[in-house]
């Protein structure tokens, strides 16, 4: 039998690998982490801070759109011709407004129901990208700390040697010798017979 050995001379790519992976994850986790909370920030955006405030416009530009067409009301009583047509334009004003903030409000609740649509898949798979870094990856770090501890150890121990079977002057294992059973050998044919 000859030597049998690893030949682990140096394990620095097994180390800079691990290194790598742990800058890696310290950098990815945090990010999808922000990912997260900037769908949700979103989320919110639209469900609290835009839907009040086009709530609020849409009765602001009513209580405007009331009030216009008291002052046209006014003024047709009066019987003033050129105020009756400055009210009369503020009254049309006031109905594209409204109807301007009522269109922002649909599309933001449109917003809403195509945000959840669209990111809740995406969601479930930045957090399951984000369990597997913290849990498997994590674990993936303390194997390969654990794996160059170990190769460490073994190339610090030397070559082992393993039953090393004697060798020849030629430097090839020795066989062992065939077997000697005696065994007549065939008489040898005689010339000439026919």
């Amino acid at each position: 039998m000859t030597e049998l050995q690893a030949k682990v001379r140096s394990v620095d790519a097994i180390e800079a690998f691990r290194s790598a992976l742990i800058v890696f994850l310290t950098k990815a986790r945090p990010t999808l982490e922000e990912v997260t909370s900037e769908v949700v920030r979103t989320r919110m955006w639209l469900q609290n801070e835009q839907r009040q405030f086009w709530e609020k416009q849409v009765k602001v530009r009513r209580r405007e759109l009331e009030q216009a067409q008291a002052e046209l009301f006014s003024a047709r009583i009066s019987k003033m011709q050129e105020a009756s047509a400055a009210q009369q334009m503020a009254v049309h004003r006031a109905h594209r407004a409204i109807q301007h903030a009522e269109d922002k409000l649909r599309v933001l609740k449109r917003w809403e129901r195509e945000l959840d649509n669209r990111a809740e898949p995406m969601i479930k798979l930045i957090e399951q990208l984000h369990g597997y870094l913290t849990t498997d990856m994590s674990r993936g770090v303390v194997f390969l700390g654990e794996l160059i501890k170990s190769l460490q150890a073994y190339a610090e121990t030397g070559p082992a040697v393993v039953a090393a079977a004697p060798q020849s002057a030629t430097g090839m294992p020795e066989q062992a010798p065939e077997s000697t059973a005696t065994a007549e050998e065939p008489a040898p044919a005689k010339e000439g017979a026919a």
